[in-house]
């Protein structure tokens, strides 16, 4: 019986990124926004659906190994929430439908009985985050459209050309607007996006990223970035290869190697062409950190990160947006 409800979740985890990549690529009227806000949308729940299956696997086991030895089950008789009153929940009584959806809200990718939960909503905290969201929302529109597209444009000639010295000197245009613009995501979507669901949800854990600007090496980079998404690899990928007898070395490559999926999984299929830049980039982050952590210390190493940021990022965009160009306009043209 087990076997058969681990069969069923993962044939629902592989329909949550199938099913909706494949109507992306399919409904002609898909937007390559519109696609990446959907995927992205199905891959945060599939992270927390892979997530709330582990745990609750974890403490189904933990509570079979304590009843055979005779000591007292983790099951409480009652399905109470944790309310902040000393009341905690106990497996199974947290498998209840509004534990599950308070868990698909919450801005974290790593499943709990009990979370942190803070007293209360701070209307003041609330109202300034929510007045971020909007005025960042209508600056990064903004300054897309009227800084960052019309380099993009401007480059598509010598890309087609390969003229290296036009190439070198749009490359090092759109560096500028890209870093501003992804700053400015970064803000709008790990501090004002996230502690606005949170204090909506009284949810009490806020470390949504770290000083990953002070970074003096990759790896502190992508530890300190991203938090749920670093948690939940190191907690439902990362440990489980240890455990099952993998070295670091390959379980942090197999993590990388997950992470360079769904990147390119997020950009290839709303753009409806595969050229693995995206995959590429991030698998190119393994032997990058090796050479920043073996002969760059301190402020070297931290330039070396801030360098890999700003320069990197603009060629993968020329290269999607060129190869994206190419396959929907210049044949038209032509």
């Amino acid at each position: 019986r087990e076997c058969f409800g681990l069969v069923v979740h993962f044939i629902n985890l592989a329909t949550m990124l199938t099913f909706p990549a494949a109507v992306v690529l399919m409904v002609p009227s898909m937007t390559p926004v519109g696609g990446a806000v959907a995927l992205g949308t199905y891959t945060i729940l599939f992270l927390k659906l892979y997530s709330y299956k582990d745990v609750n696997l974890w403490c189904r086991e933990l509570s079979t190994i304590k009843v055979k030895k005779l000591v007292r089950s983790l099951s409480c008789p009652l399905p109470q929430l944790s309310q902040g009153d000393g009341h905690k929940v106990c497996y199974p009584g947290n498998l209840t439908i509004r534990d599950m959806y308070y868990f698909v809200s919450a801005p974290t990718l790593c499943y709990e009985l009990n979370f942190p939960r803070s007293p209360g909503v701070r209307m003041s905290f609330l109202l300034r985050r929510l007045f971020e969201m909007l005025f960042f929302t209508q600056l990064l529109v903004g300054l897309i459209q009227q800084w960052m597209i019309p380099i993009i444009r401007s480059s598509m000639k010598p890309l087609e050309d390969m003229d290296l010295s036009r190439m070198t000197e749009r490359l090092l245009r759109l560096a500028v607007p890209n870093h501003l613009l992804w700053l400015m995501f970064f803000y709008w979507f790990f501090h004002s996006s996230m502690n606005f669901t949170a204090e909506l949800l009284c949810f009490g854990d806020r470390q949504f990223y770290r000083d990953w600007w002070n970074s003096e090496s990759v790896t502190y980079f992508w530890q300190n970035w991203n938090i749920p998404v670093h948690k939940w690899c190191l907690r439902h990928f990362y440990k489980p290869l240890l455990r099952r007898g993998f070295g670091k070395m390959a379980s942090q490559s197999a993590v990388f190697l997950l992470s360079a999926f769904f990147h390119e999984y997020l950009v290839s299929v709303p753009l409806r062409m595969f050229r693995l830049w995206a995959f590429m980039g991030m698998m190119a982050q393994l032997p990058l950190a090796w050479f920043v952590g073996r002969f760059l210390r301190g402020n070297y190493g931290n330039a070396a990160v801030w360098m890999s940021i700003i320069i990197g990022q603009p060629v993968a965009v020329l290269m999607y947006v060129h190869d994206y160009y190419v396959i929907n306009y210049r044949q038209e043209t032509d």
